[in-house]
């Protein structure tokens, strides 16, 4: 195939660049070493039953409890938090910090910078009805900022203002496009659905997960602004379903690190975070605790991070938010399990925050919907 003998290539490409051995990947001994090899973020030791304190979850200084939870909502989010299915995205300029992200029959919802107050924004129709699987803020050359979302259901991407203001639908791809791969082509040309994940930008284009679809490639759309707000399809496209490195069981989230040109997609089945260069070159994988099922990773600056999991290695215990300093996992948070949020079984979507000198994470669950903000303890 195509993707086999270009995936081979970039191997070869990074053996001659980087000069040095290349060890399989940790979960795929059978795969060839293709790129650089994984990292392996591994859990800090579990603090003993004698160690615990009620209300209180994590290790170290990354130790949290419970500050807000579904009742801090608008009472119009609250009666659907139940179908809650989407993800976070914080304006991080300086001064700003809002977090935004949308409920199926609210719309969009926007979290001060103090995360005292949430908001419903005046949301369309054509948006408010559907399910946003995720939210990206992203700014264009002038600075000015966009919210962007995947409607996995409707298989549309929105973008509209930050209050809220739709200022562009782009509608699913068809056979008419010249994908410069003919498997994506021969997938709409057979009529195959387009389920979008996640979105990130870079450089003028929209980087597209499909991992709810059987295509389950990332595939590229470039935006024009020249006269009016425009996003067309573009050629790149790269991933497929697979498990060898570069492919997905399922990309979920997509997002681009702070202060890197780089792109790193939650591939949720394998329990690993997969990294590329914006030209689809497949770089390493980090590989999070088996059977985590990580949904996307969510950047607060260049140290630190967080993991949500739609579950964990234990399923009884509900599903784990992990916290990464690099690639060092420093401290594993469990609703569920620590701080009694009963409805935290599956973990969708996290961000992280600071505010003076504290950490916060804003946490979603998923089937049930649910909503929590965790306060750093520094006592």
């Amino acid at each position: 195939m195509q993707l086999v003998r270009r995936n081979m290539l970039y191997g070869l490409f990074a053996l001659a660049g980087m000069g040095r051995n290349l060890k399989p990947l940790h979960a795929h001994p059978h795969a060839p070493g293709m790129g650089k090899s994984s990292a392996q973020a591994s859990p800090p030791p579990p603090d003993s039953k004698d160690n615990r304190v009620p209300g209180i979850s994590g290790q170290g200084k990354m130790r949290f409890s419970v500050l807000y939870t579904s009742d801090h909502l608008p009472p119009g989010a609250q009666k659907v938090l139940v179908n809650a299915h989407g993800g976070f995205a914080v304006d991080r300029r300086p001064g700003k910090e809002e977090t935004y992200f949308a409920l199926p029959g609210a719309g969009i919802l926007q979290i001060s910078s103090d995360r005292k107050t949430v908001n419903m924004l005046d949301t369309p129709d054509e948006m408010r009805k559907v399910n946003l699987h995720d939210t990206t803020v992203w700014y264009d050359e002038n600075r000015t900022p966009y919210l962007t979302f995947p409607a996995n259901d409707a298989g549309k991407i929105f973008t509209t203002t930050l209050e809220g203001k739709l200022v562009h639908t782009l509608d699913a791809p068809t056979a008419a496009v010249d994908f410069e791969q003919p498997e994506v082509h021969d997938y709409f040309l057979g009529g195959g659905d387009f389920a979008p994940t996640a979105v990130e930008h870079l450089n003028g284009l929209y980087y597209i997960t499909t991992g709810y679809s059987n295509l389950d490639y990332v595939l590229t759309a470039r935006i024009n602004r020249e006269n009016r707000f425009e996003v067309i399809w573009n050629d790149l496209a790269f991933g497929g379903k697979g498990d060898g490195p570069g492919q997905f069981g399922t990309a979920h989230g997509i997002t681009l690190p702070p202060g890197k040109v780089r792109l790193d997609i939650a591939d949720r089945p394998h329990s690993r975070l997969e990294r590329f260069t914006r030209y689809g070159h497949y770089l390493s994988s980090l590989k999070m605790p088996s059977g985590s099922l990580p949904c996307d990773i969510n950047y607060l600056d260049e140290e630190y991070s967080v993991v949500p999991a739609l579950d964990g290695p234990d399923t009884k215990k509900g599903a784990p938010i992990y916290i990464l300093q690099g690639e060092t996992l420093i401290s594993t948070i469990m609703p569920k399990e620590d701080l009694g949020l009963e409805n935290f079984k599956h973990i969708h979507n996290a961000a992280l925050r600071r505010i003076n000198d504290k950490f916060y994470i804003i946490a979603q669950a998923w089937n049930p919907g649910d909503f929590a903000i965790l306060e750093q303890v520094t006592d």
